[in-house]
């Protein structure tokens, strides 16, 4: 399948069929400028022995608070992750769980989220911080 935006962001022609997010099975279901919520599910995304995978927690925390960053600053910047930290406090083993963005801060240069991720039972698995740059960049329209 070929994903032509994520939340207010085109995807660029030429990386359309190689979205992780797609591959990771990542849904944005509510993107506003003081919340960005999004699921995904723990089939297809386990580590071994069968919990989530905490490397797909920290996608989820960074394309929500991406997405986030861009609502911020305008879907026509080019946003960046500057820094991402996760807990991992207990593991997920079946379901979706669903991460939940909400700003710290959000300035002109960068801006910062809390990311908390819980399982179907509402119990936190994952608290994660990203902050973002927001160069003055502007994205350039695809040729």
């Amino acid at each position: 399948m070929t994903q032509t935006a994520l939340g207010p962001v085109e995807v660029l022609p030429p990386y359309a069929d190689q979205q992780l997010v797609e591959r990771l099975g990542i849904e944005i279901t509510v993107c506003e400028p003081d919340l960005v919520v999004g699921t995904m599910p723990v089939d297809g995304n386990r580590q071994p022995v069968g919990l989530l995978h905490g490397g797909a927690n920290a996608v989820l925390a960074e394309t929500l608070g991406s997405l986030a960053a861009w609502v911020h600053a305008g879907a026509d910047r080019i946003i960046v992750g500057q820094e991402l930290s996760c807990t991992h406090h207990a593991g997920a083993r079946s379901g979706l769980v669903t991460g939940v963005c909400r700003p710290l801060h959000v300035g002109t240069h960068t801006a910062t989220y809390e990311i908390v991720i819980t399982d179907e039972r509402d119990r936190r698995t994952c608290t994660a911080r990203l902050t973002c740059a927001i160069p003055s960049t502007r994205r350039r329209k695809p040729r």
